[in-house]
């Protein structure tokens, strides 16, 4: 996947990240796209060091959009827990 896939998808995974927590998260558009890349990476590091495939492979892979998403989500919620500020996930009320 080249640089504009990693974006795209970065971008895209932190929306969708960020509409599944019920509190505004901190950060806009660069950091969203931001914490989407870096979510996708290292979801899916750990999915591959866990022996569940290689979801980070190609970009209309439905295992990428996945991984991407839920490292978008773990780390927003990091972020929110870091700043101060109160992003609980979905499952929490």
């Amino acid at each position: 996947m080249g640089i504009i896939g990693w974006i795209i998808l970065g971008l895209l995974a932190g929306l969708i990240a960020r509409a599944l927590l019920p509190n505004d998260p901190p950060g806009g558009i660069i950091a969203t796209t931001i914490v989407g890349i870096i979510g996708a990476v290292v979801a899916g590091a750990i999915a591959r060091a866990a022996g569940v495939g290689d979801p980070i492979d190609e970009f209309w892979d439905l295992s990428t959009w996945i991984a991407a998403v839920i490292g978008a989500v773990v780390l927003l919620i990091v972020w929110g827990a870091v700043t101060g500020r109160r992003s609980h996930g979905p499952l929490r009320g």
